[in-house]
């Protein structure tokens, strides 16, 4: 069964930019509410869409330092990487159906 895996800012570089394939990358925390809501979703695309995308997740508060170098301003953000580059960002909560149409009209790009 796959889950997102939770990565600090040491394993950045390896888990995520220096990745094979598609990299979503969920910054969050602990007292987020809507973090807290979107994690059972992310959960779920972790498992559907394993083989395809690897997802990550980064505590803000413990890796402040990752959420400021990709400009993360408000929780919970997506970042999509590809090769090292970021193909996409989605910020706030979606609804699955939602942020399923989003990965998929996202997908071709990371191909």
């Amino acid at each position: 069964m796959a889950k997102p895996i939770h990565v600090k800012s040491g394993e950045f570089e390896t888990r995520v930019l220096q990745a094979q394939g598609p990299v979503v990358v969920d910054f969050w925390a602990e007292w987020c509410g809507p973090c807290r809501l979107m994690a059972p979703v992310i959960d779920q695309l972790a498992e559907e869409y394993d083989g395809r995308i690897q997802f990550i997740e980064v505590d803000v508060d413990e890796n402040p330092d990752v959420a400021m170098t990709y400009g993360v301003e408000g929780i919970p953000t997506l970042i999509l990487f590809h090769h090292g580059e970021v193909v996409d960002r989605i910020v706030g909560y979606l609804p699955k159906p939602m942020l399923t149409q989003q990965l998929e009209a996202t997908l071709p790009l990371a191909a």
